[in-house]
């Protein structure tokens, strides 16, 4: 959520400045200022009670979360692996010329 662009909207369809919106809210019209230009964040408590004084409301709805399949999973697994077994081929020690593993075929 941008809060910046939530405030400023919610304060312009109120049809509110910022100075009215400040007084409304009980703060300066220099926090509303800095709280829209992204200056500043308001806390969880500051935005709610600034939103309620533009005549809006402050709500958390579920996002959805993507949980990845078994199979998703198993894919993430095997890069891993293939990782680690290229890292652990590598040397530990400079060598005065470098050499590079053996890649296996990918099926």
């Amino acid at each position: 959520m941008e809060v910046a662009r939530v405030l400023r909207n919610a304060r312009r369809r109120a049809e509110l400045t910022q100075a009215e919106l400040a007084a409304r809210a009980g703060t300066s019209q220099a926090a509303v200022s800095a709280y829209e230009s992204a200056a500043k964040e308001p806390t969880v408590a500051t935005l709610s009670r600034l939103l309620a004084a533009a005549g809006a409301r402050l709500s958390v709805e579920p996002v959805h979360v993507h949980e990845p399949s078994a199979a998703e999973h198993a894919r993430s697994a095997r890069k891993l692996i293939e990782v680690l077994d290229l890292a652990e081929a590598l040397p530990s020690r400079h060598a005065p010329r470098l050499g590079f593993p053996r890649l296996p075929t990918l099926a």
